[in-house]
């Protein structure tokens, strides 16, 4: 499983206990000197938390958002967008970036407020990198995606706790530094290195060849 979180579910649904091995990321695809310009959010979709973003952007008109596309934008969705988006100066629509250093690389903080619950969250590991702190939703696997680097919020919750959290890391520097500090740190932790996930691969490959043989020899 990507995730405790999906472990978890996987317990619960099916009755198995699975290894949790997080999602592989190469952080020299991801890791940049960020100008810190603006708070980054991608994937405007509802399920991805789009609304809290757009509310957290009319609040603070002073603070540049930048909003990029990853899913294909249907048709419904880009109708729902530009009324919003028209009323949002600070707000700037951008087509899908291939090359994701382009992207942190002018991120102070980046968003991650999904309504759905994420298996994982890759997004925050890799602004992580970057010491890009992350507001996120405090659900599925994004807290263990996020952990010490970032702020967890409830989703469904009062839209004041986005507000706040955005304009303390924007205006207060020492907090912001801390934070970006924790999640650099966090982004070159053991359980995420390559060397850990590919041990735990072959440990987990060893493991289901022998329960095979195993029953094999049984039948």
């Amino acid at each position: 499983a990507n995730s405790a979180f999906t472990a978890q579910r996987y317990r619960e649904t099916y009755g198995v206990d699975p290894i949790v091995i997080h999602p592989m990321i190469d952080g020299t695809k991801y890791k940049t000197t960020s100008t810190r310009e603006n708070v980054t959010f991608i994937n405007p979709y509802t399920s991805k938390g789009v609304d809290v973003v757009l509310a957290v952007a009319k609040a603070c008109p002073d603070i540049p958002f930048a909003i990029f596309e990853s899913w294909p934008l249907s048709d419904e969705q880009r109708s729902y967008l530009a009324p919003k988006l028209a009323e949002l100066p600070n707000v700037t629509l951008h087509s899908p970036v291939k090359d994701m250093k382009k992207v942190y690389g002018k991120a102070k903080i980046l968003m991650a407020p999904s309504i759905w619950e994420e298996a994982y969250g890759r997004v925050a590991t890799e602004a992580q990198f970057s010491g890009i702190p992350v507001v996120a939703s405090n659900t599925g696997g994004l807290p263990e995606a996020v952990g010490p680097g970032g702020v967890l919020l409830d989703p469904h919750g009062p839209i004041e706790p986005w507000i706040e959290a955005i304009k303390r890391l924007w205006n207060d520097t020492a907090y912001y530094n801390e934070i970006s500090k924790q999640a650099e740190d966090y982004a070159h932790r053991p359980a995420i290195t390559l060397e850990h996930q590919m041990d735990q691969w072959e440990q987990t490959l060893l493991k289901a060849a022998a329960d095979a043989k195993a029953r094999k020899h049984v039948t």
